[in-house]
């Protein structure tokens, strides 16, 4: 036995345009409470903050490339200069290339305060971070 659903009778069909019409006026009312209440909560930022914060952004990459850039610079000037005088063909240029690179990252990750600043051996500690011994 084979039965057929959905023949597409006069009742179904009206039915089902009521329906549709009342879940997209109530979808279409959901959608403009939500806009209005995101507009609320939006910021409107004026541009001339943006342009500002882009010159900022420009800045810290200028300054963030140029320090990594000096560090291999430094480097390489060392390394070609110990190979000169001493004779050690390409080996101190790789040794002292790849000790720039590393000052070059260590220094930009200095800049961003992903590594804390280091002190001097012969000082002490002072402000906040500073532990007190009780003496």
């Amino acid at each position: 036995m084979v039965e057929k659903r959905g023949t597409g009778g006069s009742d179904n069909t009206s039915a089902s345009d009521e329906t549709d019409k009342g879940r997209s006026e109530s979808l279409e009312a959901r959608r403009q409470r939500l806009d209005a209440d995101l507009l609320v909560h939006r910021k409107v930022v004026p541009e001339a903050s943006s342009n500002k914060e882009a010159a900022k952004g420009y800045a810290l990459a200028v300054k963030l490339s140029s320090e990594f850039i000096a560090g291999v610079i430094v480097g390489v000037l060392l390394g070609y200069l110990f190979d000169r005088f001493l004779g050690t063909s390409p080996w101190g240029l790789i040794v002292f290339l790849l000790l720039g690179f590393c000052a070059g990252v260590l220094n930009v990750l200095r800049s961003t305060g992903a590594v804390a600043q280091s002190t001097p051996a012969g000082r002490s500690q002072t402000g906040p971070d500073a532990k007190d011994d009780g003496k």
